[in-house]
């Protein structure tokens, strides 16, 4: 299968540069480029790439706005945002948005080729950094005992009552960061089986990728920060 890939950057150079490296692997193609948010959108629409490089800082509306926008009229492709900026606010935001990769442009060429396979596989790509700063970002907003809290933790159970045992454990170590190998290692499973258990369990609980699972395990107290 070869993997479509829009990009979307104001600085034509750049663009040109992803292309290049693109067009040099048998399983990928560029398929259009964009110089704001706007276009990126309006391309994404159309097109119907599998994969979005999108930049932040850019004219009119941003990467952030453009995922949001995008993630909605193409939800078949998968954004995987580029910035030369490693702040959290943009990281944070960018997944919010809906993007499944979060990675800096000083990225080596061929972490940046496994990050876009891993996305158009259905995985998310965030740097362990990155996620363990999203998990502390998310420790003030776990369900406590109000009536409010105790409402989005039983809409969390129903949801969780449609996995199997085996899918909630693989579930478990989602959430504690794990990549498919270590789960593997840890459950003493093969790698393939912990990449079907994890997309029966975003089919199951009506998830998008990865970051929305190890989000979910922790506002359902599957697992708890350290």
């Amino acid at each position: 299968m070869t993997i479509r890939v829009l990009v979307a950057d104001d600085e034509a150079l750049l663009r040109m540069a992803f292309a290049t490296v693109l067009e040099a692997q048998p399983d990928m193609a560029p398929v259009g480029e964009a110089a704001d948010g706007d276009e990126a959108v309006r391309l994404a629409r159309e097109l119907r790439p599998d994969v979005v490089l999108m930049d932040v800082r850019m004219p009119g509306t941003d990467g952030i706005e453009a995922t949001r926008k995008l993630v909605e009229v193409s939800p078949g492709s998968r954004v995987l945002i580029l910035t030369t900026f490693d702040l959290d606010e943009y990281a944070f935001a960018g997944l919010h948005a809906g993007a499944s990769g979060f990675l800096l442009k000083n990225t080596r060429p061929e972490e940046l080729l496994t990050a876009i396979r891993d996305v158009a596989a259905g995985d998310a790509v965030v740097s362990p950094r990155i996620t363990r700063r999203l998990l502390d970002g998310l420790r003030p907003h776990l369900p406590d005992g109000s009536g409010g809290a105790r409402a989005v933790r039983s809409e969390r159970d129903e949801r969780l009552a449609r996995l199997s045992a085996r899918e909630r454990e693989v579930l478990v170590q989602v959430g504690r960061g794990l990549s498919n190998t270590e789960i593997a290692a840890t459950l003493h499973l093969a790698e393939a089986t912990v990449k079907s258990h994890l997309g029966r369990i975003l089919h199951k609980l009506e998830l998008r990728d990865r970051i929305q699972a190890v989000v979910f395990a922790y506002e359902s107290r599957l697992v708890h920060p350290a």
